[in-house]
């Protein structure tokens, strides 16, 4: 009897189970709040708005299959060990799909919104990741910089490696792509590699210096609409403007404490109206730019509420005007929206 009573029990009890994991998810973890959090505050016209913050598959709707949620139940665990530990780059592919490289996990994490699906890779075959820096992905393949094993890595959607690059780049730490190009920032080296979306080498610029077209250790990078690709210079505190062959053409920012400076530049994102975003980690913010490199707004502050940071480190805008900052040492990515009309940040009539 009291066998029967225990199996019985158990089977309550996974049923409840069942039913929990088919529940609507909740959505981005932190809501906004009854008083919208924007920049700039009132009595300005607002720009940026907080959304809320995104921690693990929960966040984007995934459920767990019913036998790690019944796992799950047994062993007590609240599925928290799938959350992010330190998220340090985030990029958007062509469908808005976030991909997120987490270097305390060595993962990286895609996030699929539509389709409410949470996927992790940990490395590539029998290769697994030790510091995955920088993410891209485009048709399908995702491409890694792994600064610790000096490579990057393209995989498709199962895991599975289509090419990987080691030499010529010794410390690859940014990614971008643009057309059929990926780019990939070298801080070591000081340079930015151009390579065929077949991992074939076309062409490199840069070095060590700080006259334009130089480098002193660059992070990122990003590509607007218009051919131009954008390297945070970091320790020049500047952000570098190239065409898509390498030539130089503009830069700004330098050192300072104030806005419009640059402490530690590193994310860098650009939206539908070129207006360019810039996390810096030491300031805990990032800052906008018109396309001239003029400051139309700056974001956040040190902490761990809504808008606050913890060294930031990467950015991203979708198409839709919503901003995901890669909120390293608080665990989160947080996601804004941009509130105007057309025009940026600096031009239009917020709704």
């Amino acid at each position: 009897m009291r066998t029967s009573r225990a199996f019985q029990s158990l089977a309550i009890a996974l049923a409840a189970v069942l039913a929990a994991s088919c529940a609507a998810p909740s959505h981005p973890a932190a809501q906004a709040q009854s008083q919208p959090l924007v920049w700039p505050p009132s009595p300005n016209e607002p720009r940026i708005a907080f959304v809320g913050y995104l921690r693990g598959p929960k966040d984007v709707g995934a459920r767990p299959s019913a036998l790690r949620s019944m796992a799950n139940w047994l062993t007590g665990d609240t599925g928290e060990d799938l959350n992010l530990r330190k998220p340090f780059a985030v990029a958007l592919d062509e469908n808005n799909g976030l991909c997120i490289a987490d270097t305390e996990a060595n993962l990286v994490c895609y996030a699929d919104f539509s389709r409410k699906i949470w996927r992790r890779y940990d490395g590539v075959g029998k290769v697994k990741f030790a510091s995955p820096v920088a993410v891209a992905r485009r048709n399908g393949v995702f491409f890694v910089a792994d600064s610790r094993l000096s490579r990057v890595f393209a995989f498709d959607e199962n895991g599975s490696g289509v090419f990987e690059i080691g030499a010529p780049l010794q410390r690859p730490v940014g990614l971008a792509i643009a057309g059929d190009t990926l780019y990939v920032v070298d801080a070591q080296a000081h340079a930015v590699f151009a390579f065929g979306l077949d991992g074939k080498l076309r062409f490199q610029f840069g070095g060590r210096g700080t006259g334009p077209g130089q480098f002193n250790f660059p992070t990122c990078a990003a590509a607007d609409s218009g051919g131009h690709l954008l390297v945070t210079d970091t320790m020049n505190c500047r952000v570098q403007v190239f065409d898509l062959r390498g030539n130089f053409v503009s830069q700004f920012g330098s050192n300072g404490d104030t806005s419009g400076h640059f402490a530690r530049p590193k994310g860098v994102g650009v939206d539908g109206a070129g207006d360019i975003y810039i996390v810096d980690a030491v300031f805990d913010n990032f800052q906008i730019f018109n396309p001239s490199g003029q400051l139309l707004l700056n974001v956040g502050e040190s902490g761990d509420g809504p808008g606050e940071f913890g060294l930031p480190s990467g950015i991203a805008i979708n198409t839709d005007g919503r901003i995901f900052v890669a909120d390293a040492f608080n665990h989160r990515v947080q996601i804004f929206r941009y509130l105007g009309a057309p025009g940026g940040v600096a031009g239009g009539t917020a709704p």
